[in-house]
């Protein structure tokens, strides 16, 4: 099992050897002896934290703490209001496209409306139960192995998003976020107020928002990755570097210089190699 050192953060990092069967889903395993302030830096993906060790991960937010398995709509931490800690972690955390997440969680994005859920808030009992199985399994294959099959039938049984919905997300992904939004409801052939009231609705965001969000996703990695950012600025669609900076600063309180040392972000490469979760598409369902 890897591991990932970056300033004071240690972590161990697992990652499956075999993509999900699931559109749009993408999960890593952590193993944290001591989580120390971890700033969240927003992403176009649901998150779902299944945790399962003897210690458990805390979400410091707006809300207040939260505890144990949880789940946040896409765009979790703006402002960098967002903070993890906890000793002795273990979790899954999974990755959900917007489009994806509706049948697997059973409840639209939208109706998180933007705060940190416990799973159990959801699921109920199978929240305790899904902690319980992923204890008694000591290797990460096998445990990411039980995650994919439950959520592949919950997917598989829950209720699809509009197929006009899942085209216009897919745009703005595949686009970068590089995309008029005003075209959007062309190609899905529906009137704007249309196509932006099931957007909302049923994807947790409004289509300018994951707009910005995927374009930020792309900019912040880049930083990470050493970019200059008046270049990162340039290439990612923004009108210049001081547009930049204030996104930065909208989604994570914070510098581009400072966005370039989050831990949360220099993860990804190990966590998920090939950042396809940074991009998580999710394709319409016939």
């Amino acid at each position: 099992m890897p591991t990932f050192e970056h300033g004071a953060a240690v972590w161990d990092v697992a990652a499956p050897h075999r993509p999900s069967a699931v559109p749009g889903l993408t999960m890593a395993g952590f193993g944290v002896r001591e989580l120390d302030r971890l700033r969240m830096v927003p992403h176009p993906a649901v998150t779902l934290l299944l945790e399962f060790g003897p210690g458990a991960p805390v979400l410091d937010g707006a809300g207040g703490p939260r505890s144990g398995s949880l789940v946040a709509g896409a765009g979790l931490g703006a402002g960098g209001a967002v903070v993890a800690r906890g000793q002795d972690v273990e979790c899954v955390q999974v990755r959900l496209s917007p489009v994806t997440a509706r049948a697997i969680l059973g409840i639209s994005p939208a109706e998180l409306d933007g705060a940190v859920v416990p799973l159990a808030d959801i699921w109920g009992p199978e929240a305790a139960r899904i902690r319980e199985r992923l204890a008694e399994v000591p290797l990460w294959d096998a445990r990411f192995a039980l995650v994919d099959a439950l959520l592949a039938r919950r997917y598989a049984a829950g209720p699809p998003v509009d197929p006009e919905v899942a085209l216009a997300w897919h745009r703005i992904v595949t686009g970068r976020g590089q995309v008029r939004v005003d075209l959007l409801a062309d190609e899905a052939g529906w009137s704007r107020k249309r196509l932006w009231s099931r957007f909302r609705s049923q994807l947790g965001l409004a289509p300018k928002q994951a707009v910005k969000l995927v374009r930020f996703d792309r900019a912040a990695h880049r930083l990470v990755a050493g970019e200059n950012a008046a270049r990162v600025a340039a290439d990612t669609g923004y009108a210049d570097q001081s547009h930049l900076h204030r996104d930065v600063r909208e989604f994570t309180g914070t510098t581009p210089a400072a966005v370039a040392r989050e831990p949360f972000l220099a993860v990804d490469d190990l966590a998920w190699p090939g950042r396809t979760a940074s991009t998580p598409s999710g394709a319409p369902r016939r």
